[in-house]
């Protein structure tokens, strides 16, 4: 019988050193991919926009749901990235996963980062799949070792974890425009003395075709297209663990039965009618820092790739802003 506990982490031994071989090694990934330029992201470099959002915090809510920013009903200003996943930006019609970085902003209490404290941001990241690509942090290192080194380097990983594989192949899709997707955090996350997971739904009564001859940026278009006729909207809700050992929280690679555990909505996204396709707003993007450890404690991030995660995205990030000669600062409002 298992006697592991709702909401509780179990790291295992020698996790560290394989954060540490991590982040060295997307630092030579990103000086790699960048030989000449800004230095972007390891991942999600390919950015279709970013755009001014309202986070309205639902009222009526379930009492153990209404924890830290859901805690009342509240409008929240925030900016949110849309984004290719491939660290080689390429064109939007290549199958790949998709992400939804979101920024909320006048969000008060002391954060989870010791030096970023006062930063009145919170972050949820959440990507167009339900399942991390590897169960932990030790097969995502070697993940990166691989696809960093040889093609027999490749091959061997890949033969050898047909689990990484499966979910890769599921998770590499075509999608008609980044607003019109359904994304998921894949990784869990505290609510209050709860585990659970997010996804951003969203709402679209006619959704898009991909075009018959696509452009290599479609998915942007596809985005100023909308955002030029009117808001886009999606439902944030919360999947809560009931069973520790079919919903773990050390490997995201498993999904969350939604039959046993049906995602919650405890908040709406509204995307503002806008023109956000200029130079000055890409550049702001570019230089935007997400981290799930922008974070009250009452959403402290779960699990061993979201522990790699406090050192690798805040390694990453130093290095990129320095390298960039670019000021690294929390946005406090839609002001650019």
């Amino acid at each position: 019988m298992s006697q592991k506990q709702l909401a509780q982490e179990y790291p295992p031994p020698n996790e560290a050193e394989y954060v540490n071989d991590l982040a060295d090694r997307l630092r030579a990934k990103i000086i790699k991919d960048n030989p000449t330029g800004i230095m972007r992201r390891d991942a999600h470099p390919k950015m279709h926009g970013v755009v001014k959002a309202e986070f309205t915090v639902l009222p009526n809510l379930p009492a153990n749901l209404r924890v830290g920013v859901f805690a009342e009903p509240r409008t929240y200003q925030a900016w949110i990235r849309f984004s290719n996943q491939n660290g080689t930006i390429q064109a939007d019609s290549a199958r790949d996963i998709r992400g939804m970085a979101i920024k909320l902003m006048g969000v008060p209490g002391t954060k989870l980062l010791e030096h970023e404290q006062d930063a009145a941001t919170q972050d949820f990241i959440v990507i167009s799949t339900n399942v991390f690509v590897t169960k932990d942090v030790q097969e995502f290192d070697g993940l990166i070792k691989a696809f960093t080194g040889s093609t027999l380097a490749k091959l061997v990983f890949l033969l050898t974890h047909w689990r990484v594989v499966w979910n890769l192949i599921l998770s590499m899709k075509k999608f008609a425009n980044p607003l019109q997707i359904r994304y998921f955090s894949t990784t869990p996350y505290l609510l209050g003395t709860q585990a659970v997971k997010y996804s951003a739904i969203p709402v679209v009564e006619v959704p898009d075709t991909i075009p018959a001859n696509p452009s290599a940026d479609y998915l942007r278009e596809a985005m100023v297209a909308q955002l030029a006729k009117g808001d886009a909207y999606f439902d944030f809700a919360v999947q809560l663990q009931t069973n520790a050992d079919t919903m773990p929280i050390e490997d995201p690679g498993v999904a969350w039965s939604e039959a046993a555990s049906p995602f919650q909505k405890v908040a709406r996204i509204r995307i503002l009618q806008q023109d956000f396709d200029s130079e000055q707003q890409r550049e702001f993007g570019e230089n935007l820092s997400f981290t799930p450890w922008h974070s009250l404690p009452e959403h402290r991030p779960l699990g061993g790739v979201n522990r790699a995660r406090k050192v690798v995205y805040s390694a990453i990030s130093i290095f990129r802003h320095e390298k960039n000669h670019a000021p690294r600062v929390e946005p406090k409002s839609w002001e650019l």
